[in-house]
């Protein structure tokens, strides 16, 4: 597991690509919320947009997630943990006014992008920065 990457994974930086590409500009790897310990992907800190770049198995993707037959006793709850942090992350976000955005891994960079600059702007228009 050490050898893991926490940021800087092929599906994050394609997105980060694409997004760049249509002229948004974000932190990496930031704290939107100082006081929690996880980090977001993508911070855009005066529209109040967190978005994290998910990876199907590690976050149990809705649609290509398949419970793994090995070491099932471990990888279940852990799995299961991942998505109750997900889960706090984004009911946290949402109680301090900010937005949170779910990429997953098998989406096409240049419609997660898309998606996230129609959120930054709708947030932006409602005064979120």
């Amino acid at each position: 597991m050490q050898g893991n990457r926490k940021r800087d994974t092929r599906p994050e930086i394609a997105v980060r690509r694409a997004a760049h590409h249509l002229g948004l500009r974000y932190r990496v790897s930031a704290r939107p919320l100082a006081d929690e310990r996880w980090t977001a992907d993508l911070v855009f800190s005066s529209a109040r947009v967190a978005v994290f770049v998910d990876g199907c198995f590690w976050h149990g993707c809705p649609e290509h997630f398949s419970a793994p037959r090995t070491n099932s006793s471990y990888w279940g709850p852990k799995i299961k943990r991942n998505q109750a942090r997900d889960a706090a992350a984004a009911a946290a976000l949402t109680a301090a006014g900010w937005t949170s955005l779910r990429i997953w891994e098998h989406e096409c960079p240049l419609g997660a992008a898309e998606r996230i600059a129609a959120t930054v702007r709708d947030s932006i228009a409602q005064g979120g920065g």
